[in-house]
C-alpha cells in the first residue's frame, strides 16, 4: 500500500465523501494558508521558468493548457475532485490543473455503494487490453488495494443541482493559485422520452451554466454510459459533432475539450476528429477515461451489487497501455491532417516516468486520477524529476 491515505475514501459513500472530504494529505493541505504551496509555482530562490523549462524539455515549449498559462500542464482529470474543497486541496498539493467533477443541468444520483473496488488483471504487468477475452470473462475485484493501483469506477456520473454546483464552481475557480487553472467538466443528461434535439439542447444548456461561473475553458464528457447501459456517446462521432456545434454556439470563444474512451477503430477516431476539430467546434481531446470490464469476486460472482452493474469502467495502472495508444494515434491523425488541437493524456499515470511516457507519445498535457488519489505527492515528484 501507499504511504498516503487516498484523498477520496473508498470505504465511504460518495455522499459522505462529498460532505466530509477530502482526506489524508489533501485534508491537511486545506488547513494551510491560502497562498500557493510548494510545487504550484517556483519559489523565489528558484528560476522563475523552472517548470516551463521542464515542459520544454519534454517537447511542448512554454507550459500552457488550452490557451491558459500554467506552471506545468499536469493535474487531475474529471472524477475524484468532487467540489471546491477537493480542487483547492489539489492546487495546494501542486497539481496545476484541477478538474471539477462532471456536472449536469439537474441533480443526478450516484450508483449504490460500493463504487470503488481494487481490480486485479491476470497479466504479469497488471494491464488490460481493449478487446481481450478477459474483459468479458471476468476480472477479479475486491478490497485488497495494492500498488500499482487499478480500481473500478462505478459512480454513474452523479451531480448536484446547478443551484449548488454553480456557486461552488465559482469558488473553485477563484481558489486557483498563480499558474493554475480550474477545469470544469460537464455532460448532457438523457432521460426517458427525450428526443435527440432535446438531448443536444441539454448539453448546450449545461455548457452555458458552466460558462456563467467564469470558467475560462471546459471539458465535455462523452466517455461515460450516457447513451444507455454500457453505451458511450463517443461511439457516435457524428452525434458528438452535432452536440459540440450547439455547445459552441452557447459558449463562443471559450475553449472546448472533449473526453474520450478508448476507440479501437482508426476510422472512427479520425471521424471524431473531422466531425469536431475539423468543423472548428473542439480544441482538444482528453483520453482515455476507463476500459469497461466484467468484474467478479473470488467466486466468479458479480462484484458490484445491483442490476446493470455487472460491468464497470476500470481505471489506474491497468489502462496505461491503452491510454498511450490512443494518444499516439491522435497525434498521428493530427500530424497527417494538419489540424491544430491539444491532446490531454490520461490513464495509469502513477509515477513521473508515466508522465514522461505520455509526453513522448504526443500529449500536450497529462492528468492522473487513480494515481493521484493514492499518492498526493505525485505532482511534486514529477516537478522534482523535471528540475533534476
Amino acid at each position: 500500500m501507499s504511504d498516503f491515505e487516498p484523498f477520496y475514501d473508498v470505504s465511504r459513500t460518495y455522499e459522505d465523501n462529498y460532505a466530509k472530504g477530502p482526506f489524508g494529505a489533501f485534508a491537511q493541505a486545506l488547513t494551510q494558508a491560502s497562498a500557493p504551496e510548494r510545487g504550484s509555482a517556483p519559489a523565489e530562490n528558484e528560476s522563475a521558468s523552472a517548470d516551463n523549462e521542464g515542459a520544454s524539455n519534454t517537447g511542448t515549449g512554454a507550459a500552457a493548457f488550452m490557451g491558459q498559462p500554467v506552471n506545468l500542464a499536469f493535474g487531475i482529470p474529471a472524477g475524484p475532485l468532487l467540489n471546491s474543497r477537493f480542487t483547492t486541496a489539489a492546487f495546494r498539493m501542486g497539481f496545476d490543473l484541477a478538474t471539477y467533477k462532471t456536472v449536469r443541468s439537474r441533480a443526478w444520483g450516484c450508483n449504490p455503494f460500493p463504487n470503488v473496488l481494487a481490480v486485479h488483471p491476470k497479466s504479469a504487468d497488471g494491464s488490460l487490453t481493449p478487446g481481450s477475452a478477459e474483459l468479458d470473462e471476468g476480472v477479479l475485484a475486491d478490497t485488497n488495494y495494492e500498488l500499482p493501483i487499478s480500481i473500478s469506477n462505478s459512480f454513474g456520473v452523479p451531480s448536484q443541482d446547478p443551484d449548488v454546483w454553480q456557486p461552488d464552481m465559482r469558488a473553485a475557480i477563484v481558489a486557483a493559485g498563480p499558474g493554475q487553472v480550474l477545469v470544469p467538466s460537464f455532460q448532457g443528461s438523457r432521460v426517458e422520452g427525450m428526443s435527440e434535439a432535446e438531448y443536444i439542447a441539454d448539453h448546450a444548456t449545461t455548457a452555458r451554466l458552466v460558462k456563467e461561473t467564469g470558467a475560462r475553458l471546459m471539458v465535455m464528457n462523452t466517455s461515460c454510459p450516457n447513451e444507455g447501459h454500457n453505451r458511450l456517446l463517443c461511439h457516435d462521432p457524428l452525434l458528438v459533432g452535432r452536440i459540440t456545434e450547439a455547445v459552441k454556439n452557447e459558449i463562443g470563444d471559450t475553449p472546448l475539450m472533449i473526453k474520450l474512451a478508448f476507440i479501437p477503430s482508426d476510422g472512427d477516431l479520425e471521424l471524431m476528429v473531422r466531425s469536431t476539430v475539423g468543423r472548428g467546434t473542439v480544441q482538444g481531446f482528453s483520453t482515455i477515461n476507463t476500459i469497461s470490464a466484467r468484474l467478479v469476486d473470488k467466486d466468479g460472482n458479480q462484484a458490484l451489487p445491483g442490476a446493470g452493474r455487472d460491468r464497470s469502467g476500470v481505471c489506474g495502472n491497468a489502462i496505461r497501455g491503452a491510454g498511450l495508444d490512443m494518444v499516439r494515434r491522435l497525434a498521428a491523425i493530427r500530424e497527417r491532417l494538419g489540424l491544430d488541437f491539444e491532446i490531454n493524456g490520461v490513464g495509469g499515470v502513477v509515477s513521473p516516468d508515466d508522465y514522461a511516457a505520455y509526453k513522448a507519445a504526443g500529449a500536450d498535457s497529462v492528468m492522473s486520477a487513480t494515481g493521484a488519489m493514492w499518492d498526493a505527492e505525485l505532482a511534486h515528484k514529477i516537478k522534482a524529476q523535471l528540475r533534476a
